[in-house]
């Protein structure tokens, strides 16, 4: 089933699930989705959602989760919080994919922001990709254990 917003995106829903691919979501990938608001990209969501062929759960779900997708803007509270609170309900191994708002955008955070609540976090920044036309993701991921 497909929908299309009215938001006046002009992503295609082929251009968005290349996206959710590239992001290393695919069917039956388990997401939890933190931080969602009015502002954030349905195409893209929905998309996810269709890579893993499922709904992403919420964090009041307790599910152990492969991945979490983290919308975050820059009046969120204090962004090494968020972090860590996404850390909860993830596997070893999982990622953190953080979505936050593109550079000269309302609420977006500043790629040092990011890199130092990452350190602080006990996370790597490994990857940076546009996802959408006013969203841009990053991806973060413990540290290996030994």
């Amino acid at each position: 089933m497909s929908a299309t917003s009215g938001g006046g995106s002009t992503q295609t829903a082929g251009a968005a699930g290349n996206v959710a691919s590239r992001l290393g979501l695919t069917v039956g990938t388990v997401v939890q989705e933190l931080g969602w608001d009015e502002d954030t990209d349905d195409e893209l969501r929905q998309a996810i959602e269709d890579a893993i062929d499922g709904d992403m759960v919420d964090g009041d779900d307790g599910t152990v989760v492969d991945a979490v997708v983290l919308w975050w803007r820059a009046d969120d509270g204090d962004l090494t919080d968020g972090l860590v609170d996404s850390l909860a309900d993830l596997a070893a191994g999982g990622v953190i994919w953080l979505l936050t708002p593109k550079v000269g955008r309302p609420g977006a955070v500043e790629p040092a922001d990011i890199a130092e609540a990452a350190d602080t976090a006990g996370l790597s920044q490994t990857t940076t990709a546009a996802v959408s036309r006013e969203w841009s993701a990053v991806r973060l991921e413990a540290p290996k254990q030994a």
